[in-house]
């Protein structure tokens, strides 16, 4: 049985960006292993016969040197003791520490995910090469480097992060079968507005993320404030968690300080995304930055138009006219702009919806970037001159 790892900091990204991956591994013939920080999602990846091994990563951008150090050992115990064939890491934190633990244990296949550099030209220069130096460490420890954005190749190639015959082209995606508008009928819609408190007919603006000011929440309320002027009776609905974690977190209190508490609904974590991204005529995300946003992907796939920034990873989601609208960063005028257009012409909004629709079937399925996984895992197999798992007898009944 060839054993695979994936890793990454914290628990609910194996959850919400990778189960799905990971049981197609699993269908594969895979014996899968998901090690993060532990928390809320481990029972979740238990029932999906995902064996979870915990790590103590600190969850932080900044670096934590000894817990870092201490996370870093595990890691490398862990990987002696389990033998993995292969190691797939997650995020920059666990790409850095994961690739090299993989490589001291003598793992014989390394694979990275790159979910977008965590540099970006708008944070101070001494950051910036500082983010830099640890994508260089991380990456060169890695045998391939799947990139979801396609700028990133670029990037890559530019700032010589990593070798340009080490990284490919992965994409991102999502289940356009479960975020499908035709699935769900308007009696639920209209159930679902009452229970968030919604009033019927108003036009609701979706935000969906985490609620920190790197995803440029302040800009969206501040544009709130501008678009209850022209439309009194407009919502704006938040889902998403506190990201206490982070400095720069925003709570609902926030909202209070804009003077958009009254028209602003936030429902935390949720699982039923597909009936709220129904509930919104526009969903927004005025990032700082992206890698490829799946919120976005997961709004196209339910006919609602996006209105999003002119950043990595947004733009690569979004083509102009076309499934939404394109503005500057930070340039609050022209998101309430933006916004305001679509909630004004609902007819173009629709044909950017239906737009929207046809772009995440050829684009966002989940299940392209599933087979370009397992075929990286293949080829590098092979080259390591190690025999590939046949599809399990479980496996192939399911399908």
């Amino acid at each position: 049985m060839v054993k695979v790892a994936h890793i990454a900091t914290i628990d609910l990204a194996l959850q919400h960006l990778l189960l799905n991956q990971l049981k197609s591994i699993q269908q594969a013939g895979y014996l899968v292993s998901g090690i993060s920080a532990p928390g809320p999602a481990v029972s979740i990846l238990g029932a999906a016969g995902v064996n979870f091994i915990p790590i103590p990563f600190v969850r932080a951008s900044n670096l934590t040197p000894i817990a870092d150090l201490r996370a870093f050992w595990q890691l490398y115990r862990i990987m002696r003791r389990e033998r993995f064939t292969i190691v797939h890491t997650h995020t920059a934190k666990a790409d850095l520490y994961g690739t090299m633990a993989a490589r001291l244990a003598r793992v014989p296949v390394v694979v990275t995910t790159l979910h977008g550099f965590y540099f970006h030209d708008n944070m101070p220069a001494h950051w910036r090469r500082f983010y830099v130096t640890l994508a260089k460490t991380g990456m060169r420890f890695a045998d391939v480097v799947l990139s979801q954005n396609p700028e990133d190749l670029e990037t890559a190639r530019r700032e010589n992060v990593c070798p340009p015959e080490k990284m490919k082209f992965l994409g991102n995606g999502i289940d356009v079968r479960r975020f499908d508008r035709s699935r769900l009928g308007e009696e639920m819609r209209e159930q679902k507005r009452a229970e968030l408190g919604l009033p019927a007919g108003v036009p609701v603006v979706g935000f969906v993320g985490r609620l920190v000011a790197d995803k440029g929440i302040r800009e969206l309320f501040q544009a709130a404030q501008v678009i209850r002027q022209q439309i009194p009776g407009v919502r704006f609905l938040f889902v998403g968690m506190i990201d206490y974690d982070k400095e720069d977190a925003i709570t609902p209190e926030t909202a209070g300080e804009y003077g958009i508490a009254d028209i602003s609904v936030f429902t935390g974590m949720r699982h039923d995304m597909p009936e709220l991204y129904s509930l919104m005529d526009v969903f927004v995300l005025p990032s700082y930055r992206e890698a490829f946003p799946r919120s976005v992907m997961e709004a196209s796939a339910m006919s609602v138009p996006a209105v999003v920034t002119n950043v990595r990873g947004c733009r690569t989601a979004v083509e102009q006219g076309r499934n939404g609208l394109i503005v500057p960063l930070g340039d609050v005028p022209a998101l309430a702009e933006a916004i305001l257009y679509l909630l004004n012409h609902p007819e173009e909004a629709a044909r950017m919806g239906q737009e929207g629709r046809s772009i995440a079937l050829k684009r966002f399925d989940e299940q392209i970037v599933f087979e370009i996984v397992k075929a990286e895992y293949h080829r590098l197999l092979q080259e390591k001159g190690l025999a590939a798992p046949q599809r399990s007898a479980v496996a192939q009944m399911s399908v």
